[in-house]
């Protein structure tokens, strides 16, 4: 079986027995069997990261079922070959060639070496951040809801929002806590750190360090590094610009609020949108120009290597960039005085094409089975569901059972890749040694 097979139907297994588990009465508060289409969807949501709910997490679902939640997110979000390298790694089995491989492409990594210590890491790097964000969450949690309710209640959201998964146990999300600066500042940190990836994180802590130390810098910033923590700025002050700028004037959302509040509500509706999926305002109230926005962020969502969803801003830098090299006349791409291999920019399309392709399919198909729902609300629900955000503008419950199973595949489709999974269905790409004649023909 190939690597990309694997990976693909190891989702799958971890999907399935997450749904097993979520219909069984004491994962309900009820005590009942759980719809099985509620059960599966609230799974694939989990272990794809998404935040996507058909029924309010905080009082459809026992503690059990909660915890349940919060274990598929925590798989989910490492990664099913990530997850289970480790545990052979604890039994003492050592890696083989095709483990290297499987984790470089789970991670999207560019090389073999290194990977039982880079596996050590994200494993170390989860529990530090998560662990933290849950000490930090108690400060606010233990004074509202008492010492046994708020432990439970800091782990789950510490978890959630390190994963980028948006599933809160609370009915209105965290909309009761927007104007808390230490909530806003505690998840908004774990979801970027979360959505940056885990290579960009240990490049950081090793500048850091050398900083600290006054060492002479030995490690050089990567392309890579300097591509997604640049275009990562780049999308959260624009974006919170953006939407302070257009919902300002909407009495539903920002324009009841004082300033301090605005500007905490767009800062996390800019952080948020890049797949974490929790909301500090209504997104069925939001514009449909902020809406717009949103489904940008939404689609470009986070970084290689990390929880989060979306093309990857990387994606998205090379494709401005081939872009800003056509407007020049050049015939390659730069970026921080590096020529980019055209490997990459053929990936960076492919990516982009797949997933403009999936999306489509899936509105199309959304739209034939409730042709009654406005458009805009379907496109919100089908990028949310794709970039594995989360976010939803309230249609989500009211959906027929087959627009749910679309969403259910877009979420899956979202979070293995486009690519990996057609090279899972159709086999492992061979580089074909015959080289044909050039041509030119017409383009735009």
């Amino acid at each position: 079986m190939t690597v990309s097979r694997t990976i693909c139907l190891g989702f799958l297994a971890v999907i399935l027995t997450g749904t097993m588990l979520l219909m069984l009465p004491f994962s309900t508060s009820s005590g009942q069997w759980n719809d099985p289409i509620v059960a599966l969807f609230t799974s694939t949501s989990a272990v794809c990261v998404t935040g996507h709910v058909v029924v309010d997490t905080a009082t459809h679902f026992s503690r059990f079922g909660q915890f349940a939640i919060a274990l598929l997110i925590q798989v989910g979000g490492l990664g099913y070959m990530t997850v289970t390298t480790f545990l052979l790694l604890l039994l003492g089995r050592r890696f083989g060639l095709k483990d290297k491989i499987a984790i470089q492409q789970a991670l999207d990594r560019r090389a073999l070496q290194g990977s039982t210590q880079i596996l050590k890491s994200i494993i170390a790097t989860t529990l530090i951040f998560e662990l933290t964000g849950a000490f930090l969450l108690l400060l606010v949690f233990v004074p509202d809801l008492g010492w046994n309710k708020a432990i439970g209640f800091a782990l789950f959201h510490s978890v959630s929002a390190w994963n980028n998964a948006g599933f809160a146990l609370f009915s209105d999300n965290l909309a009761g806590y927007r104007g808390s600066f230490l909530i806003n500042a505690v998840i908004t940190g774990l979801i970027i750190f979360g959505g940056i990836g885990y290579e960009v994180i240990l490049e950081f802590y090793l500048m850091l360090r050398e900083r600290l130390l006054q060492q002479k810098l030995k490690t050089a910033r990567t392309l890579n590094f300097q591509v997604a923590v640049s275009t990562t700025l780049f999308l959260l002050i624009g974006g919170t610009v953006a939407i302070w700028a257009i919902e300002i004037r909407n009495p539903q959302t920002l324009g009841a609020l004082s300033l301090p509040e605005q500007l905490l509500a767009a800062w996390f509706q800019a952080v948020t949108a890049r797949t974490a999926g929790f909301n500090t305002i209504d997104e069925g109230k939001i514009t449909t120009a902020g809406l717009f926005v949103t489904i940008a962020l939404m689609l470009i969502g986070g970084s290689p290597g990390g929880t989060a969803g979306g093309i990857k801003t990387t994606t998205a830098r090379l494709l401005s960039s081939c872009t800003y090299a056509i407007l020049q006349g050049k015939e390659s791409v730069t970026l921080y005085r590096r020529q980019v291999p055209n490997s990459l920019l053929l990936k960076a399309i492919a990516v982009t094409f797949g997933s403009l392709m999936t999306v489509i399919f899936a509105t199309i198909l959304i739209a034939l089975a409730d042709p009654k729902l406005n458009f805009i609300n379907i496109l919100f629900e089908v990028v949310s569901a794709f970039a594995t955000v989360g976010l939803s503008t309230g249609i989500t419950a009211g959906l027929t059972s087959f627009s749910k199973l679309v969403l259910v595949a877009t979420m899956y489709i979202g979070r293995v890749g486009v690519l990996l999974l057609i090279s899972a269905l159709l086999g492992d790409p061979r580089i074909g040694a015959v080289r044909y004649p050039e041509e030119s023909l017409l383009v735009g």
